[in-house]
């Protein structure tokens, strides 16, 4: 089950999070690195800390490590695309710098995801008018992307107006696939939908860039009753790494791989790095992949070399 076009990679969120920079302040970008280095992962993608590309550029190399791509807050519907374009062009030639793969986009406009509402029933919902300026505005975003060399990859999300396996689809349907890519994340999908695999089948041939993303079925639970809030629920422990949590990830790496997807596979948990050690659980992810989705017959190239 080896993926030769697979690049493997882990985000900065278990180290740093850019809603609440408060928690894991004191890792800075050459620790991250570092325990990136030591996990045994090709890269990851641009957190809101990050420098300057030259500056992060020299610790890349110093690391032989890539960047993924980097979350890029879209307003089309609240503020247009001439409200949204300068700054994600702006965002597009970092990343081209940085020599970035991906853009990933996910669409804010009355987003509940950083208050304190209760994630699990008062998302936001679009009208039709909002749908047909939210698809045009991506579309249009898609195509600025393509000029710096990058793939506009769209990331449904818990506590936003594409969030469900419906919204996807209607996303999918409203929007030109040679310019706007899904960004499949197992965990926002699990926890808004209860599965993984029937988004995956279906949007198989619009897969442009992969998280893989775990939950704690009890904590959800919990999180469910209670109707916390997506930051509550993610410092409570909703989500964890690979190999943590309830997702069995056999059959979604089968059917990536089964489909030809190239790309990046990035881990990725919210979680408080005080209560659960960032290289601790990269090292556990690590280890999933390689004794269960590589089948134990592939080592980690780093390791290997070494």
């Amino acid at each position: 089950m080896s993926g030769p076009n697979i690049a493997w990679g882990i985000a900065p969120i278990g180290w740093r999070n850019d809603d609440m920079p408060e928690i894991g302040a004191g890792n800075t970008l050459q620790h991250l690195l570092s325990d990136i280095v030591v996990a045994g992962f090709e890269g990851t993608e641009v957190g809101g800390f990050f420098p300057e590309a030259s500056v992060l550029n020299k610790e890349l190399e110093l690391r032989r490590l890539r960047i993924a791509g980097q979350w890029f807050s879209s307003y089309l519907i609240r503020d247009g695309l001439p409200g949204v374009i300068d700054s994600f062009r702006t965002q597009c030639e970092y990343l081209r710098q940085v020599k970035a793969d991906v853009i990933v986009v996910s669409e804010q406009t009355r987003s509940i995801q950083g208050t304190d509402r209760d994630v699990f029933a008062e998302k936001p919902y679009f009208d039709d008018a909002e749908w047909d300026a939210l698809c045009r505005g991506l579309n249009e975003l898609g195509a600025a992307a393509a000029e710096y060399g990058l793939r506009l990859v769209y990331h449904h999300h818990m506590g936003t107006g594409v969030q469900t396996a419906e919204e996807i689809d209607r996303l999918m349907d409203g929007t030109d696939a040679s310019r706007v890519s899904l960004l499949y994340d197992t965990g926002h999908i699990f926890v808004s939908d209860g599965g993984c695999l029937p988004l995956l089948r279906k949007h198989i041939g619009r897969i442009g860039h992969v998280h893989f993303k775990d939950a704690r079925r009890t904590v959800l639970d919990d999180c469910r009753r209670d109707g916390r809030s997506f930051m509550q629920s993610f410092l409570s422990g909703m989500f964890t790494v690979p190999g943590d949590g309830c997702i069995d990830f056999r059959d979604v790496y089968a059917e990536l791989i089964g489909s030809g997807y190239r790309g990046w596979i990035v881990i990725e948990a919210e979680q408080d790095p005080d209560v659960a050690h960032p290289l601790e659980y990269a090292l556990i992810a690590r280890r999933y992949i390689d004794e269960h989705l590589l089948g134990g017959a592939q080592t980690n190239t780093r390791r290997t070399q070494a």
